[in-house]
């Protein structure tokens, strides 16, 4: 699985990328240990090792600046291999949806979405939407093709609502109830719900 590496800031004047890495770094560092609410533009700057002004004139608000913090920290979902069956294929995209959600970036973003108001909550969902569930249907829609080329997938299963199952049920579990995707609960939604829908 790939994902997204900010390099430690070097010592020394650092403009452009680097000083922008530093400061994405710094914020994540911060987002990590003090969350949302006791984050500061301030406290970015002190751990970037860089001027307050170098912060705001690259992200005008702390809101912003965490949109762009957590949406380049998610690791990205990359490809998932011919197993050679639908159910191993969605398993495996399962596994990495929930490791996502336990990177740095993913464990910061459920933080805040449990800190910050809903004014921001609907902001910071958004970046779970394009950052990990979009890309997830995308892939979905993929492997349950792919599958019906295998003829283990009905012939009418790559529609929308069949695609929204995997993310929304993801969605509603971290939200409602803000539990972890252990591996017994992966199995079971991929048996219980996800297969019995596809079977041709």
């Amino acid at each position: 699985m790939t994902g997204s590496r900010w390099s430690e800031a070097a010592p020394g004047r650092r403009r452009g990328p680097e000083l922008e890495r530093a400061i994405l770094d710094a914020a994540l560092e911060q987002l990590s240990t003090v969350g949302w609410n006791a984050l500061t533009m301030e406290g970015v700057a002190a751990g970037a090792r860089t001027g307050k002004a170098a912060v705001y004139r690259r992200w005008p608000s702390k809101a912003e600046l965490v949109v762009e913090v957590l949406r380049a920290g998610l690791p990205s979902l990359g490809e998932i291999e011919d197993h050679g069956s639908v159910r191993e294929d969605l398993h495996r995209l399962c596994v990495r949806m929930r490791d996502v959600m336990r990177s740095r970036a993913g464990e910061a973003l459920r933080a805040v979405l449990h800190e910050c108001d809903h004014i921001h909550a609907d902001r910071f969902r958004g970046v779970i939407w394009k950052g990990l569930h979009e890309p997830a249907q995308d892939l979905i829609r993929d492997l349950v093709e792919r599958g019906i080329k295998r003829g283990d997938v009905r012939v009418d299963a790559a529609a929308p609502f069949v695609t929204d199952v995997i993310p929304a049920m993801f969605m509603y579990r971290a939200k409602v109830y803000g539990s972890e995707w252990e591996d017994p609960d992966i199995a079971e939604l991929i048996d219980r719900v996800v297969v019995p829908m596809l079977r041709p």
